[in-house]
C-alpha cells in the first residue's frame, strides 16, 4: 500500500471547505462566460430549430449520468468513508470494481439509446422535416459517447473523495468550455448537427482520458493491476439501487418540460424556454460547488461520528442562501431588460416572464441541494428516491395542464411549484438527523418567508428607474436581516473582522 493512501486525512475545516467550494465554482463558472458570448453567435449562426435540437443534445449529455445506476456516486461516498475511518487498504480494488461495472452499464445504455433515437425523432419530438435526417445522426453519436461521459464522472468521483478538487476543476474548466466553444470551431466550416455533435463527443473522450490519467497519479496503487472484487457488488448496488431511481426520475422531472415543449408546442418554443433556463441553471454553478466540496465531508464526518456533520450542513444552507438571494433578486427585477440586451426584444417578449419564475424556482432547488448531498452521504438514499416517485405522478399532470393552459409560462410555473415541494420535505428529512436544533431551523424558514415576499415586490413596479430604487432597498432589507437572523455571533464576530483588517489595507494603499 503506498504512503499517499496511507498519510492521507479529510480535512473539514471551514478554511479547506471554503478554498474547495470557490474552486469548484470557478471550475463551474468558467463555462457560463462560454455560453454567454456562444448562445447568441449559435442562435443565429444555426437558427432557432436547429438550435433547438442542438439544447436538446446538451439536455441528453446531462441525463446520460442515470445509465451508472448511481455507482458513481455510491463509489465517492465508499470511499470518502474509508479514507474517514482510515481504512485505505482496499480502495484500488474498490475503485477498479464500480470503473468496470460503470463501463458494462454505459454500453449497455448507449445500445438501448441508439435504439429509442428513431423513436425519439420521428415520433415524439416535432423536429421540422428537413432536420430529422441531422437529428438521427447527431444521437446516434450522443448513445456512443455514453461511455466516456459515464466512466468520467466516476473517475472525477475518486478525485473529489480524495479532496482534489484543484485537479479536478483544471479539468473541468476546459471540458465545460468546450461544451460550448466547441460547436462554435466548427461553424466556419459546416451547420451541420452531426460536426457539432461531433465536437461534443470528441470533448468527452478526451475528457475520459485526462481523468483516468490523473486518477492513475492520486491513487497509485491502481496501476498493480485491475482487480475486482465480489463482496463489493451488493455495497455499491445496494445504495446505487436507490440513486437509480433519484437519477432517472429526478432529472426527468427537470428536463421533461423542454420535450413536452417540443411535442405540444413547437422547437422554437423550446428555444425561447430553454435560453432563459440555461441561463438561470448555470446558476446552479454555486450549490452544486459546495455540494461537491460538502459530499464527501458529510460522508467521511458522518462515518467518524463527529459532530462536525451539523455544522458543516447549517454552514452550506446559509452559504446558498446568502451568495444567490442578491442575484435571483436582480434577474427577476431585470428579466425582460436583461434579455433584451443580451438577445433581443423578441426573445425578451416571449421568455422574461418564464426568467422570472425559474429564477425563484431555482433558487428553491439550489437551498435543497444542501440537505439532498446530506441524505445520501449519511447513507439514505431511499429518502430522495421515495420523495422523487411520490412527485412524479403529481408533476407530470400538472406540467401538462398548465402547458395547455398557459404555454411555455405555465411549464415555468409548474418546475418552480415541484422545486418547492421538494425542497420543503428535503429539510423536514434533514431536521430529523440533528434534533435539538429548532431555533436554527426557524432562523432560516423566516429567511425564506422574506425572500419569497421580496422577489414578488422586486417584480411590480412597472418603471424601471423605480424598480431599481426597490431593489436596492430590498438589498438593504436583506443585508439587515440576514445579519440578524442567519449569522452566529462568531460569524459576524469573524466578519467585523474581515472588515476592518480590509478597510485598514485599503487605508494603507490610499
Amino acid at each position: 500500500m503506498s504512503n499517499t493512501q496511507t498519510a492521507y486525512l479529510p480535512d473539514h475545516s471551514t478554511k479547506t471547505i471554503a478554498r474547495h467550494s470557490v474552486l469548484n465554482l470557478l471550475g463551474q463558472g468558467a463555462p457560463l462566460i462560454a455560453a454567454i458570448y456562444a448562445m447568441p453567435v449559435l442562435i443565429h449562426a444555426l437558427g432557432i430549430d436547429r438550435f433547438g435540437v442542438l439544447t436538446l443534445a446538451w439536455v441528453v449529455i446531462g441525463y446520460f449520468s442515470l445509465f451508472d445506476f448511481g455507482i458513481g456516486r455510491a463509489l465517492t461516498k465508499a470511499v470518502a468513508d474509508r479514507l474517514g475511518n482510515r481504512q485505505t487498504g482496499d480502495i484500488p480494488a474498490l475503485i477498479w470494481t464500480a470503473l468496470a461495472i460503470m463501463l458494462l452499464l454505459a454500453i449497455a445504455g448507449g445500445v438501448v439509446g441508439a435504439w429509442l433515437t428513431s423513436w425519439l425523432v420521428y415520433a415524439v419530438l416535432k423536429i421540422p422535416p428537413a432536420l430529422r435526417a441531422e437529428t438521427l445522426s447527431a444521437f446516434y453519436l450522443l448513445a456512443f459517447s455514453l461511455p466516456a461521459v459515464i466512466v468520467t464522472a466516476g473517475l472525477r468521483g475518486v478525485l473529489e473523495a480524495y479532496q482534489r478538487f484543484g485537479l479536478v476543476n483544471a479539468l473541468r474548466i476546459p471540458m465545460g468550455i468546450f461544451t460550448f466553444v466547441g460547436p462554435l470551431l466548427v461553424l466556419p466550416f459546416t451547420h451541420s448537427l452531426v460536426a457539432v455533435v461531433s465536437a461534443l463527443v470528441l470533448g468527452r473522450v478526451v475528457g475520459w482520458l485526462a481523468h483516468f490519467y490523473y486518477c492513475l497519479q492520486v491513487v497509485p496503487a491502481m496501476r498493480q493491476g485491475m482487480a475486482l472484487r465480489r463482496e463489493f457488488l451488493a455495497p455499491l448496488f445496494r445504495f446505487g439501487g436507490w440513486l437509480t431511481v433519484t437519477n432517472i426520475v429526478g432529472p426527468l422531472m427537470v428536463y421533461l418540460d423542454r420535450f413536452l415543449i417540443g411535442a405540444l408546442l413547437s422547437t422554437a418554443a423550446v428555444a425561447f424556454y430553454t435560453t432563459p433556463y440555461e441561463v438561470v441553471s448555470k446558476l446552479l454553478q454555486i450549490p452544486l460547488a459546495l455540494t461537491g466540496v460538502l459530499f464527501p465531508a458529510f460522508a467521511s464526518s458522518f462515518a467518524a461520528q463527529s459532530p462536525r456533520t451539523f455544522d458543516l450542513y447549517i454552514g452550506g444552507v446559509k452559504a446558498v442562501f446568502l451568495l444567490l438571494f442578491p442575484i435571483i433578486l436582480l434577474i427577476v427585477t431585470f428579466s425582460g431588460e436583461g434579455l433584451a440586451l443580451w438577445l433581443d426584444s423578441d426573445f425578451a417578449g416571449n421568455s422574461s416572464r418564464v426568467l422570472q419564475y425559474l429564477a425563484v424556482g431555482l433558487f428553491l432547488n439550489s437551498l435543497a441541494h444542501i440537505p439532498y448531498a446530506l441524505i445520501q452521504a449519511v447513507g439514505r438514499p431511499d429518502v430522495t428516491a421515495k420523495l422523487h416517485m411520490l412527485e412524479l405522478p403529481l408533476y407530470l399532470p400538472l406540467l401538462w395542464l398548465l402547458s395547455v393552459k398557459m404555454g411555455i409560462e405555465g411549464v415555468a410555473i409548474a418546475w418552480g411549484l415541484r422545486a418547492a415541494v421538494d425542497m420543503l420535505f428535503l429539510f423536514i428529512f434533514a431536521a430529523r438527523l440533528f434534533p435539538g436544533a429548532a431555533r436554527r431551523y426557524f432562523a432560516m424558514s423566516a429567511a425564506l418567508a422574506t425572500a419569497l415576499a421580496a422577489f414578488g415586490i422586486g417584480a411590480m413596479p412597472p418603471d424601471i428607474a423605480l424598480r431599481g430604487w426597490v431593489y436596492l432597498a430590498l438589498l438593504c432589507a436583506f443585508a439587515l436581516l440576514s445579519w440578524k437572523l442567519l449569522l452566529s455571533a462568531d460569524e459576524r464576530y469573524w466578519v467585523e473582522r474581515r472588515f476592518n483588517h480590509w478597510r485598514v489595507r485599503i487605508k494603507g494603499v490610499s
